[in-house]
């Protein structure tokens, strides 16, 4: 079963809804956030970044930093610019984007979601977390005592789910805007018992759930748990702190984009010795076409030109979930037997760039000083999901999910 459950949910008035709305905390560097909050008092970024209101030179993992964050969401609620709801509320988040010619929608589901069925792996996970990046979300929502930025989950489709989905959809939302961005962003408030109640119902019906995006603010949440636990004597898993705020997605509206690799030094390969060693697990040839069209190939930008890379089918294990992921056929025929990448998640070399920001931008980093780019090919949802049920895991950097849950619309306070 798969349990969710309604919240007393803080909002912006909707009024703010789209000055408020920000990037997650991971897609941004500090500069970063603090040029896009630069004149906007409003923005979000100073409750998930608020290391942006002190002096550039404080460490972001600072006591000062969490205080910030604490003080700023404080001021929000405090200014009337977040807004408790009276009764606990499920909540709808659609999102939209142009992809191509077509209009991709996509509409999660907004509740509470439990730790102990993520800490029983009914809540699977794909991918292993960072020791620094889980510590400071942990301080964070401690400090905050609050879930500021939601867990992306997802879920095999389900046709009651989404029926009750399609008959909310049809109310007014209580806000409707496009940031600067492109991106749509549309939020419905379900307050009503029989509503509320057919969907947790329904989803008590779903045998799991899984992690798309945001391990290390589930994992995070799963540490605040355990700290709270052990200060309560009287803990009887019904507190808020055992579970997370978190956007259910079904498993067929999902959007999964590139995940590109950019190396920065190939020590003493040039480029034509760099493509005489890969022909030995790759077809290669020039090719005007720098995204790959299919699984197994991979653009190759290196030397002011695009190859086609073609993975010899003796280089990887079609039958291994994880082995025949492009992004594992990449790390074990190239970058670390070839270029000396031997752990992508550590090594300074290496550098990730979400299909996003598409291809010019891998050339544009390779003509500034590096060396090589790779343009990969999606990993699809349904390798996600055979990996998770396998209980393997997935190398670092194999997904990039579009578009990126805002902060700042929906918050969750564990009191």
């Amino acid at each position: 079963m798969s349990i969710i459950k309604p919240f007393t949910g803080y909002r912006p008035e909707p009024k703010y809804a789209e000055r408020i709305a920000s990037p997650p905390y991971d897609v941004v560097n500090s500069a970063e956030a603090r040029e896009l909050a630069r004149d906007n008092p409003l923005s979000f970024l100073h409750v998930v970044k608020p290391e942006i209101d002190l002096d550039p030179n404080v460490h972001p993992y600072a006591d000062a930093v969490y205080a910030k964050g604490a003080e700023n969401l404080k001021h929000f609620i405090d200014s009337g610019r977040l807004v408790r709801d009276k009764t606990p509320c499920l909540y709808l988040y659609e999102q939209s984007m142009r992809i191509g010619d077509r209009n991709h929608v996509q509409v999660g589901m907004v509740a509470s979601a439990s730790i102990e069925e993520y800490q029983q792996d009914l809540i699977k996970k794909h991918e292993l977390t960072r020791e620094d990046k889980e510590k400071d979300r942990t301080r964070h929502v401690a400090t905050l005592n609050a879930n500021a930025g939601p867990v992306f989950l997802t879920y095999r489709a389900n046709p009651d789910i989404d029926a009750i989905v399609a008959r909310v959809c049809k109310q007014t939302p209580v806000f409707d805007f496009t940031a600067d961005d492109g991106i749509g962003h549309r939020l419905w408030v379900i307050s009503d018992s029989e509503t509320i109640n057919a969907l947790v119902d329904a989803f008590s019906r779903i045998p799991c759930l899984y992690v798309a995006d945001g391990h290390h603010r589930s994992a995070s949440a799963a540490g605040v748990r355990e700290i709270r636990k052990a200060e309560n004597p009287n803990h009887t898993g019904n507190e808020p702190y055992n579970f997370f705020l978190s956007v259910l997605f079904p498993d067929n509206q999902l959007y999964i984009m590139d995940y590109n690799r950019v190396v920065l030094d190939m020590g003493d390969l040039t480029p034509e010795t760099l493509i005489e060693k890969i022909q030995q697990q790759f077809d290669v040839a020039k090719t005007d076409t720098p995204k790959p069209s299919r699984a197994t190939e991979f653009g190759m930008y290196v030397g002011g030109s695009w190859y086609r890379l073609k993975a010899h089918a003796k280089t990887f294990d079609a039958e291994d979930p994880v082995e025949s992921l492009d992004v594992s056929i990449l790390q074990n025929n190239l970058l670390g037997p070839i270029l000396g990448i031997e752990d992508p998640r550590r090594d300074k070399r290496i550098d990730f760039v979400g299909g996003i920001r598409g291809t010019r931008e891998l050339e544009r980093r390779v003509d500034q000083g590096g060396a090589v780019a790779f343009a990969m090919y999606p990993t699809s949802i349904k390798q996600l999901m055979a990996i998770a049920d396998a209980d393997k895991i997935m190398p670092p950097k194999s997904t990039w999910f579009e578009p990126k849950l805002r902060s700042g619309l929906i918050v969750r306070t564990l009191d």
